[in-house]
């Protein structure tokens, strides 16, 4: 959304920015680290930094901060609160059950995707669980299953904009990385109505997702199964996980 400049609060624009530059790669960041990655001077960074140890919202050793149990009040709130991931988990736990492997919900979250629910283990692949795609997990989205469904239902400015400058990293040697290649891949996807993705973000894990629509055909998230271990075909992958999918989706739609 947009706002007049009149209501917009630039301290806590930039305190915000401060919190997002912690991530995997840099799980403790000085004031010289957290100025680079949030675009600010290390004078204001460093009182971001030190305002949210104060506030309890990070911690340090008077040097390096990292981030503290407190942040987790706010995806907490989230999860409590959304009505999305309380109505996917029932079936994403069903699913799980039905096949033993390994269901989320994702939405699209600027250049990532974010995984809002997702199911029980239920003899899931503990290798899957290792590699990251727990609850809150962000991914790149030009190189997942899910990441791609949801562009692929943007409209066509939209995802002009979403492209424009944008460095599509390679992440294995199967990540398409030029716009062009993605572009086709879109619009393969929105002609087939689901993604398949093979070793695009990680060597051995294939990904299929399925949009999840509200009542009015917007999509709102996406309904993925993630696989590790011995590559499976398009075709096997079609024929027996889809249609689970497919119809788990057409049932939600009612709830979204």
């Amino acid at each position: 959304m947009t706002i007049a400049r009149a209501d917009f609060i630039e301290g806590l624009a930039k305190g915000l920015a401060v919190l997002e530059s912690f991530d995997t790669e840099r799980q403790r960041l000085n004031a010289t680290l957290a100025a680079q990655r949030a675009g600010l001077t290390r004078a204001a960074a460093r009182r971001h930094l030190l305002t949210l140890a104060h506030l309890g919202y990070l911690e340090t050793d008077g040097s390096y901060f990292w981030m503290a149990p407190r942040v987790l009040r706010f995806s907490g709130s989230y999860l409590a609160s959304s009505r999305l991931p309380r109505a996917l988990q029932p079936t994403l736990n069903r699913l799980s059950a039905q096949t033993g492997e390994s269901f989320s919900a994702v939405v699209l979250d600027g250049e990532e995707v974010v995984i809002v629910a997702r199911s029980g283990s239920y003899g899931a692949p503990s290798r899957v669980l290792a590699y990251g795609l727990h609850l809150g997990a962000r991914l790149p989205a030009h190189a997942t299953s899910t990441g791609q469904l949801l562009l692929a239902a943007l409209p066509s400015p939209a995802l002009t904009t979403w492209l424009k400058g944008r460095n599509l990293a390679r992440l294995t040697p199967h990540t398409l990385t030029r716009a062009a290649e993605l572009r086709r891949r879109l619009a393969q996807i929105r002609k087939d109505d689901y993604a398949l993705a093979s070793e695009e973000h990680e060597l051995g894990v294939q990904a299929l997702a399925v949009p999840l629509r509200d009542m009015q055909g917007r999509t709102v998230a996406a309904l993925n199964l993630v696989l590790s271990g011995a590559p499976q075909s398009p075709q096997a992958l079609e024929r027996t996980m889809l249609p689970l999918l497919t119809e788990a989706a057409r049932e939600l739609r009612a709830l979204l």
